[in-house]
């Protein structure tokens, strides 16, 4: 029940279309059952009026027909078109108002999830979502209240033919109803859940399928598919059933309750209390009554899985984020420099720490590489400063203000980031350009693509900018889409950049006229680099090893050669580049400072 008034809650900004819809559907019902009735009426009115030669009033309800025609298509025709539209609406702000709440959680809250399920809860869960007003508040309400009118009509002609009437609806409108949602409960259930699977599965597997066709697994994951197929479809076979026979046994009750009806009319007939043509006109009424209840078996069948369907959702959104935002606005920083004073950060309150006692400055014009094995911390070390994930102890600062009294959003706007993982998006590379600055014109869209060293290759596109860069950029290769999100976070101008494996995958030549330009371009600015390539770390101001989350030392290029050996074994490993420029030079060395 507590999920149920959480999902009415989440309509309440569209109750007027909501209430309109209800208002058609309420006008069509009304349309059928009249039409219906007074048809049976002015039948059977016209055989004795014909057999009797007694006249009869043509005109009146022969113009009642033609109305509650006309009504009935305008009446579906409006349903649909105000329910329809109501439901979209209802959609759209769903996904706005679980985006909205999804923000908050990246990355760090959402690190145990997998994409394909968060896709099939934004699309899927929410598409599921629709069956509560469409389904089951529009029919439940259309009962509810074309019950109470059809009983109260037939009160007037015998009370004991409206009491049968009202217990043949319960039985068809309440009792099947719920019978039929209490079988289904389990299927309906597992309609979402295994819908959710599949999908997560399908996504895997595409997006793995290389993967999987190297390591000879596509069989496997076939299987897996195959599966989770059976399974889903076994539940929709399950629910096909019982939704037929909730439809067989609403037909054998109505005409239970016609049967009923007509054994309490005959008396009524011989007494002279109801003519002829009137027994028609009630018997059919008997039978479009149940138009009412008809479509509620199906709606307590949706019940279970759209409330699955609001758990999954409310799930992420009842989710803590990592990272608390302060409720005060964000301070103004007095310059940007960026110092940490015995900073640790650990992911969770059993792991060890990923980083311990960190302390650093990087001021405005200032050039600073981070670099240690895979593991190290430099990752985390980006992670705190972003504010993606909150540091555990010591301080972290930004213009002599905390981190912790910044909002992410207004942090980040300070800082601009290539990461070696930038995500390029399925649109042309102009639009992916202007994610950092919207309102950017076409000179700086190229200054920023030159500085990258990317122009060039852009403008021999047979489309330019505008070329489409398809799903996360496959058009690209892996060099020139690190060099296009390195243009996107240049465009940012922001007055604190990280890039992360800058050139790996570029060639010598490309990757130092890279380095040079970003150089140069940040001469003002603070740069924060994590590369393992000797050419650039050799350029640096400032070097600083990490391993195992901590600092191990720090300095220019030639001391760390000299005085670090862990720093000096890593660069001799990934290339003897520094050795050759004479930067190393041969003697034992000594352990690094602690």
């Amino acid at each position: 029940m507590r999920d149920l008034l959480r999902l009415l809650a989440l309509m309440r900004p569209h109750t007027g279309w909501m209430l309109l819809g209800l208002l058609a559907s309420l006008a069509t019902l009304v349309a059928n059952v009249g039409l219906l009735t007074v048809s049976g009426w002015f039948i059977a009115a016209m055989a004795v009026a014909g057999a009797s030669g007694a006249p009869i009033n043509y005109y009146t309800p022969a113009a009642l027909i033609r109305a509650f025609a006309i009504l009935r298509s305008a009446g579906r025709y409006v349903e649909r078109l105000v329910t329809h539209d109501a439901t979209f609406r209802l959609l759209a702000s769903l996904r706005v108002w679980l985006f909205e709440h999804l923000e908050p959680l990246a990355p760090a809250g959402l690190q145990r999830e997998r994409s394909g399920d968060l896709l099939s809860r934004i699309r899927a869960d929410i598409d599921t979502l629709e069956n509560l007003y469409v389904r089951m508040l529009i029919p439940v309400a259309v009962a509810v209240l074309g019950v109470a009118a059809a009983v109260a009509f037939l009160a007037v002609f015998d009370g004991g033919l409206a009491l049968l009437t009202l217990a043949g609806l319960l039985l068809a409108g309440v009792a099947l109803p719920l019978g039929i949602q209490r079988l289904s409960a389990r299927a309906s259930a597992e309609r979402v859940t295994r819908a959710a699977a599949l999908r997560t599965a399908l996504i895997d597997g595409v997006q793995g399928m290389g993967e999987l066709a190297v390591y000879g697994q596509a069989p496997t994951q076939a299987r897996l598919v195959d599966g989770l197929s059976t399974d889903w479809v076994a539940a929709q076979r399950r629910l096909a059933e019982l939704q037929g026979l909730s439809q067989a046994l609403t037909g054998l009750l109505a005409n239970l309750t016609l049967w009923g009806g007509l054994i309490l009319m005959v008396p009524l007939v011989t007494s002279g209390a109801l003519d002829g043509p009137g027994l028609a006109m009630l018997a059919l009424f008997l039978l479009a009554c149940f138009e009412a209840v008809a479509p509620l078996p199906q709606a307590f069948q949706l019940l279970g899985g759209t409330l699955v369907a609001a758990r999954r959702l409310f799930a992420i959104v009842d989710a803590r984020p990592a990272v608390i935002e302060p409720e005060a606005p964000s301070p103004v920083p007095d310059g940007f420099a960026l110092v940490l004073d015995g900073v640790s950060l650990r992911y969770g309150p059993d792991r060890p720490r990923a980083l311990r006692d960190i302390s650093l400055r990087l001021g405005p014009g200032e050039a600073l590489a981070l670099v240690g094995p895979t593991g190290s911390g430099k990752t985390s070390l980006v992670n705190l400063l972003l504010r993606f994930w909150d540091y555990e102890s010591g301080s972290a600062q930004l213009g002599g203000q905390e981190l912790r009294l910044f909002r992410g959003s207004e942090l980040r706007r300070h800082i601009a980031v290539a990461s070696q993982d930038s995500h390029l998006f399925n649109t042309s590379i102009r639009e992916n350009l202007l994610l950092a600055a919207p309102d950017a014109k076409d000179e700086a869209l190229r200054q920023a693509c030159e500085l990258a060293q990317v122009h060039a290759f852009i403008a021999d596109l047979p489309d330019g900018y505008d070329t489409q860069l398809g799903e996360a950029g496959v058009r690209l290769s892996g060099g020139q889409a690190r060099r296009l999100a390195i243009a996107r976070a240049l465009l940012r101008n922001a007055p604190i950049l990280i890039l992360d494996e800058p050139t790996e995958g570029l060639d010598p030549t490309t990757a130092n006229a890279l380095m040079r330009a970003v150089r140069e371009a940040m001469s003002d600015r603070s740069l924060l680099v994590i590369t393992h390539r000797a050419a650039d770390l050799a350029a640096m101001a400032r070097i600083v090893f990490l391993e195992q989350g901590a600092i191990i030392d720090q300095g220019t290029h030639r001391h760390m050669s000299q005085h670090c050996l862990p720093y000096r074994r890593l660069v001799e490993r990934l290339g003897d580049a520094a050795s050759a420029a004479g930067t190393i030079e041969p003697r034992r060395d000594p352990p690094c400072r602690v």
